[in-house]
């Protein structure tokens, strides 16, 4: 189990609200309370425009919550301005989903690697060759590949190049936006492996988003699921199977082959849409499509309550 004094950073009723037309207000993120322990891996699952991107952003300051605080180091990191916010970037590193999106075209690997070291003044301009070779042989890649420009490599091989990019500071928190998603099944296997072992080996705290509940399955500690912006359920990873209570969480579990490989298993998919976040229900957001659904949940918004130590779900069942 996950020992609080590892904690290395906490989210605090985080929300976040966008303005919409004709005076109406998108919940990307409604009341948010999640723990990231030092070297353990949390994975973020949950449909697209859930608000699992969105709360990620919030770790690397690329956007700032409505409401709500994330301490880290002490410090809530939201509030942080000018050079002190520049500096708490070397801490906290993504990668994104897409390595091309966030790759200047016109520049060699060598230099993508070194940009962030360059700008801390970690290293000189002269030793830009060894330490993009050093990196290089980190994520498994030829030394030479550093003469190369992005275009001239496979999508494995740029996602190999982002991750070696973002552990070139030592971050003590990586996140990843969906970063093995576009890959090959097989090129997602090695990616999730080196993704493995350097966290291993450097102690590296990681937040993973996902679709894929059997792939964050397979190598996350730590798993929380998220509904219209809202968290439902958070779990050990190894208890997925056995323990999940959450009617989504079963319900996604239902939509992928068994985790055993048993492939006598029936796929069954979720019926019917999820509503629009513009146009959330008052009460519990998934009773439009759970098979439990009460006239409490259509009324009374369901909290998060702890069912064991680090087994928590938002259901009036479980109330």
């Amino acid at each position: 189990m996950f020992d609080e004094k590892d904690m290395i950073l906490e989210a605090r009723h985080v929300t976040r609200r966008f303005p919409a037309s004709g005076g109406r207000t998108l919940l990307a993120c409604n009341d948010v309370n999640l723990k990231m322990y030092r070297g353990k891996t949390l994975g973020l699952v949950g449909e697209s425009g859930c608000g699992k991107s969105t709360f990620m952003r919030f770790l690397v300051s690329l956007d700032r919550p409505s409401e709500g605080e994330i301490i880290y180091r002490g410090k809530d990191i939201t509030k942080l301005k000018g050079e002190e916010l520049r500096q708490n970037r070397q801490n906290i590193q993504m990668v994104f989903q897409d390595p091309s999106g966030s790759f200047n075209p016109k520049m060699k690997i060598r230099d993508i690697i070194c940009e962030p070291l360059l700008n801390f003044g970690r290293i000189k301009a002269s030793e830009k060759d060894k330490v993009a070779k050093e990196f290089l042989t980190m994520v498994d890649l030829p030394e030479d590949f550093a003469d190369r420009y992005p275009h001239n490599m496979s999508g494995g091989q740029r996602q190999r190049v982002a991750i070696a990019r973002a552990i070139a500071l030592e971050p003590e928190i990586i996140v990843m936006d969906e970063a093995t998603c576009a890959l090959d099944v097989s090129v997602q296997k090695t990616i999730i492996e080196l993704i493995v072992g350097l966290q291993k080996k450097k102690n590296i705290t990681i937040g993973f988003i996902a679709h894929d509940l059997g792939l964050i399955q397979s190598f996350a500690h730590q798993i929380a699921v998220m509904y219209l912006g809202n968290i439902v359920e958070v779990l050990p990873a190894e208890d997925l199977e056995k323990k999940a209570r959450h009617p989504y969480t079963k319900a996604l579990m239902g939509a992928i082959f068994d985790l055993n490989m048993d492939f006598s298993k029936k796929i069954e998919s979720i019926e019917s849409e999820a509503p629009s976040p513009l146009d959330v229900p008052p009460g519990c957001p998934f009773q439009d499509r759970c098979e439990h659904c009460s006239p409490r949940c259509k009324e009374d918004h369901p909290m998060l309550v702890d069912l064991e130590e680090g087994h928590q779900v938002a259901c009036h069942m479980y109330q």
